[in-house]
């Protein structure tokens, strides 16, 4: 029988109680109390779940630990580690030899499960590695050191894994961002960053987070979703496809608006893809994760301050610097701030045809937040001003929302037509139509209204043609 096979069958041991009068009984109790914790905070972790230790578990971590310290001090510390096939094989030479000399006896699925691990966390990315390797998966969030979390198809479930303690966590966050010429302390105590995927990471540690360090990954497909698989998922309708891509091409300005996790990176990705390949495209990002398939792009991205304090580089300074690289396109990941006045004045300066996302509940309020973003840049501007500079420069607002069965749906095309009076007006081109839930799945269809957009000059300039039946003209509804 293997190692681990015996120490599974073994009986956890009850733990003795002490009696009244021995060390660790009530009389050794009865000193004076401890300070008693902040009361909010026992609660909290009262109430938090945590996966019982086993001595199961206990004596596998021992195991890992002993194996993987050995292995450490025996391996050559000027080897590369970039080539990742090289060490791999190295590291399970040196893994048969420690276990060997130690007489530890495992089987083959045992074996293959202890070494993946410990290469996980020499390569990798310790007890997350396989949820980043699954390509189901598509977010990861670690809270704590005990608990782990994933989302598969848009539904949130807790894993088995843990770390072994804080101090694990912080090796491992260290580890994603000092690629990254970032840093994580006390000091700075949160981190955007990215995978060599180009994975969305943000980590978050204590003293600002009270259950530990904590990291959140949004996963990228290792091949990215084409708009084949948009429309196979129900996410948009060819028609509506066929309208975007002809807006992209016929150099409309594209504000992509939804909430957290509706896929509007995706979509901005999906929608890069029509701009021909002639054209200069300059991405502006906070942490790189538009994966565009041009030739001719130049990716920039934003610089949080060095420890001193200095050296600070923002998206709206990347903006204003990206006017003077000679850009057909300019694309932002995402406007949080005052970079939105510069936006909007690139695409009303001669650089049609950029894009961008931001987070609103709906084309009205995504209106809303481009005007307050503005206000940010701490210019005293009229609201009439921004609203006319606003209803100029964006031409379409496609709104994403995320169901409640975890799928995400374009839900409205809409175009910005220009001022009436003190308000901005739109009208919605296409429209998700919601018909009701079954076997948990949201259902409904996507149409169009039967509007045709007043740009649409614009786009036939462009040499492009749009039957009219894409608008719903011509058919019965």
């Amino acid at each position: 029988m293997s190692l681990l096979k015996r120490i599974e069958k073994g009986q956890p041991q009850t733990p003795q109680t002490p009696a009244p009068g021995q060390p660790g009984g009530s009389a050794a109790r009865s000193g004076p109390p401890a300070p008693p914790e902040s009361s909010k905070l026992a609660e909290m972790r009262m109430r938090r779940p945590t996966i019982a230790a086993s001595p199961a578990r206990d004596a596998y971590l021992e195991l890992k630990t002993r194996v993987q310290t050995k292995l450490l001090a025996e391996l050559d510390p000027s080897m590369d580690v970039t080539k990742t096939d090289e060490v791999r094989a190295s590291i399970e030479e040196l893994f048969d030899a420690v276990l060997t000399e130690e007489n530890i006896i495992l089987s083959r699925v045992e074996r293959s499960r202890l070494f993946e691990s410990i290469v996980a966390e020499i390569l990798g990315f310790g007890p997350i590695e396989p949820f980043i390797a699954d390509e189901t998966i598509t977010e990861i969030m670690v809270n704590g050191p005990k608990n782990i979390y994933i989302e598969r198809a848009g539904r949130i479930e807790r894993t088995s894994a843990t770390f072994e303690n804080a101090d694990h966590v912080m090796r491992i966050i260290d580890r994603i961002v000092a690629p990254l010429g970032r840093r994580i302390d006390e000091s700075s105590p949160y981190v955007d960053a990215r995978l060599p995927d180009g994975s969305r990471v943000n980590a978050i540690i204590p003293p600002l987070s009270l259950v530990g360090p904590v990291i959140t990954i949004r996963k990228f497909f290792k091949i990215p979703l084409t708009i084949e698989r948009l429309i196979e998922l129900g996410t948009v309708s060819p028609e509506a496809v066929e309208f975007m891509k002809a807006c992209v091409q016929g150099k409309c300005n594209v504000l992509v608006s939804g909430g957290t996790g509706s896929g509007k990176t995706t979509l901005l990705n999906i929608l890069s893809s029509f701009i021909p390949e002639d054209e200069r495209i300059v991405t502006i990002e906070n942490a790189a994760e538009l994966q565009l398939r041009q030739e001719h792009v130049v990716t920039l991205e934003s610089k949080p301050p060095n420890i001193e304090g200095r050296g600070e580089v923002t998206i709206r300074d990347l903006v204003i610097n990206s006017l003077r690289m000679r850009p057909d396109r300019i694309i932002v990941g995402e406007v949080r701030g005052a970079e939105a006045l510069d936006m909007l004045q690139a695409m009303n300066t001669g650089h049609e045809g950029s894009m961008t996302t931001l987070h609103a509940n709906s084309p009205r309020d995504a209106l809303a937040r481009m005007e307050t973003m503005v206000l940010m840049a701490g210019m005293d501007l009229p609201h009439r001003a921004i609203r006319e500079q606003i209803s100029s420069a964006i031409d379409v607002i496609v709104q994403q929302e995320r169901m409640r069965d975890g799928s995400r749906k374009i839900v409205s095309i809409n175009e910005v037509q220009g001022m009436e009076g003190e308000v901005i007006t739109m009208s919605t081109l296409f429209e998700f139509e919601k018909i009701g839930i079954e076997n948990g799945k949201v259902v409904g269809r996507f149409k169009p209204t039967g509007l045709r957009p007043k740009f649409m000059e614009k786009i036939e300039a462009a040499g492009i043609r749009l039957p009219p039946n894409i608008f719903g003209l011509g058919q019965r509804r």
